[in-house]
């Protein structure tokens, strides 16, 4: 087998959607969970029974690979200490183990809780967006944005931290028509950060090609992570959707924040 791609929290809805948008001929992809993945195996892909916390596992997972991405953990948000334990030690022990395998390329998956608490008529532009997170999971993210540029400077890794949007089959709903990323362009993002070759930290937002998106995907196309998915086409199903109605004022991008602490449905 060649080339070889890590995927950590491989049995995850997330990682269940790419999988097949990832494999190539002549490629391993390597699931990486505490559980095995759903359904048989596609062709070219290994799994691997641990936890993303196991520095020594997680080292010996990324063995040969050309490229880790990052998904496990809590995907909304949970007390302080779970999330201190998993999420962000989480991020520490896959950046750690992966400088010790060797592997040059991390794609870290973030989060628009990140910025959550940003008004959307505030989030149009080019400049990558500071932190303002909206739970302690946006915090944890946050950190994880954090060790990524500390990865990348101190040890001359490529790291991208992607704010991922809505990731799911279609568009199911208004909101999602801004947030969406298919799986398809998900793997494309992928495929970018495998072709990285210079150093450097990136965060680029993970979203599709949504002619009704709140964000600029300037930053993603200077990697080159160029999405080809539009949501649009999911509208006509959806109540509400058309036509086009302009964002009320006061939406923030973060969504179904309920208070640092307070468990919220999903991500973005």
């Amino acid at each position: 087998m060649g080339e070889v791609v890590l995927v950590t929290g491989g049995s995850g809805r997330v990682a269940t959607l790419i999988r097949p948008f990832l494999a190539r001929p002549g490629r391993e992809v390597r699931l990486l969970d505490l559980v095995p993945p759903p359904g048989e195996p596609l062709p070219g892909e290994t799994s691997v029974t641990a936890s993303i916390t196991d520095l020594d596992a997680v080292r010996e997972a990324c063995a040969g690979a050309s490229l880790v991405v990052h998904l496990g953990g809590h995907s909304a948000e949970r007390p302080w200490a779970e999330i201190v334990q998993t999420d962000i030690n989480g991020a520490y022990t896959v950046l750690e183990a992966a400088r010790r395998a060797g592997v040059r390329r991390v794609l870290l998956a973030s989060s628009a809780h990140v910025v959550g608490m940003l008004p959307v008529a505030e989030a149009g532009g080019d400049a990558v967006i500071p932190p303002r997170p909206d739970t302690f999971y946006g915090v944890s993210k946050a950190t994880a944005e954090a060790l990524g540029s500390l990865y990348a400077d101190a040890y001359g890794m490529s790291v991208v931290s992607a704010r991922i949007g809505t990731v799911t089959p279609v568009a199911d709903s208004v909101r999602s028509l801004s947030t969406w990323l298919s799986p398809a362009d998900a793997a494309r993002l992928a495929e970018a950060c495998l072709a990285l070759d210079e150093p450097g930290h990136h965060i680029v937002w993970g979203i599709s090609r949504n002619r009704r998106r709140w964000v600029s995907l300037a930053a993603g196309e200077a990697i080159g992570y160029r999405p080809r998915d539009d949501a649009e086409r999911f509208a006509p199903d959806i109540p509400g959707a058309c036509p086009p109605q302009p964002t009320p004022p006061g939406v923030r991008l973060g969504h179904d924040w309920g208070g640092p602490g307070r468990e919220v449905g999903g991500r973005w």
